[in-house]
């Protein structure tokens, strides 16, 4: 575990992958490097194109979408933690139809593989997006493509007492098989919640409902006290936020070693805590296929590319030709 949020000397700076191959694949989705931009972080459209190039990235994972325009919580919506942050933005977006007219063209343009997280309060709700969504993708704007759906059910089920979608094997499953429904076009990833009993029976529910990755994991359920006013530090109050951060890495290592061990051709993204190479590598050996980056680049705008180059320079370094070298190596 990585001590430090942020990037060592050896790690800062450019450098070509050069003779090292960083290609990786998630279920059928190849991509020329492991290195994502999370949801929740990346924007909606090429806001991190300011600071890094995105065509150089595996893909940019969009915040959560929904069918109609979402306006999340209230403020405060972000509170300053030990080894990470809370955060309880509520999944606010545009919604999917000013998503596609607004902000996909921009990101395809820059060359960008794009992965849309979608969300939704009811089984209904997941499949009506996915439908708009593929209703309204192009059939080409620029360089970029559209590569895969995150169906993110961490989020509240108000068909199962608010309960989140994730909590349930079953609820997990049919949100997985509804994506499917309104998308069929598209490969399917399920982003799962750290916060449940037994994550290795849901990922076996969405894998088993046609997901061929699973996204692990989302942020962990948190809570903060303001003192000094002594009340509930964020605006959605009692609900709480989620914890991201370098705090949750070891509970991201520990549920993608539990799921590549019941799952070895499963596709598993690993996030959660990616601070710089090391924690990304840990990820990547206990069986992580590819690896998203997100409350890091709240701190530094470029710590996706800076990733790749620093996976780079590490695998040249240590005489590493290819990432399978690396994939799941801890599992013997």
């Amino acid at each position: 575990m990585s001590p430090r949020w942020g990037w060592s000397r050896r790690e800062r700076g450019a450098a070509p992958t050069g003779d090292v191959d960083l290609t990786t694949a998630v279920g059928s989705v190849t991509l020329p490097n492991p290195v994502l931009a999370a949801s929740g972080t990346a924007g909606h459209a090429d806001e991190l194109g300011a600071y890094v190039a995105l065509d150089r990235l595996g893909a940019v994972v969009v915040k959560s979408l929904a069918s109609e325009p979402w306006p999340g919580n209230p403020a405060p919506r972000v509170r300053e933690t030990h080894g990470g942050m809370l955060n309880s933005v509520g999944l606010q977006g545009p919604g999917i139809e000013a998503w596609l007219g607004r902000d996909l063209g921009r990101l395809l343009a820059s060359g960008a593989r794009v992965v849309v997280s979608v969300w939704g309060r009811t089984v209904a709700d997941f499949e009506s997006v996915a439908r708009r969504l593929a209703d309204g993708l192009p059939a080409a704007t620029g360089p970029g493509a559209v590569v895969a759906i995150e169906v993110n059910v961490s989020c509240p089920n108000v068909e199962d007492r608010r309960r989140m979608f994730a909590h349930s094997p079953t609820a997990t499953a049919e949100a997985v098989a509804a994506v499917g429904a309104g998308c069929p076009m598209l490969p399917r990833w399920a982003k799962l919640s750290p916060n449940v009993a037994d994550l290795v029976e849901v990922a076996g529910a969405a894998y088993g409902a046609g997901a061929e990755g699973v996204t692990l994991v989302n942020t962990l359920l948190g809570l903060a006290v303001d003192v000094e006013h002594r009340r509930i530090a964020l605006g959605s109050g009692p609900a709480g936020g989620g914890l991201s951060g370098p705090a949750v890495l070891p509970v991201a290592v520990r549920s993608v070693f539990d799921v590549r061990a019941a799952y070895p051709d499963g596709g598993i993204v690993g996030v959660g805590g990616v601070s710089d190479v090391a924690d990304a590598l840990q990820l990547v050996m206990a069986g992580a296929d590819a690896v998203a980056v997100g409350t890091a680049t709240l701190r530094d705008p470029r710590a996706t590319e800076r990733l790749v180059d620093g996976l780079a320079r590490w695998c040249r370094a240590e005489g590493v030709r290819s990432l399978d070298e690396l994939r799941g190596v801890v599992h013997g």
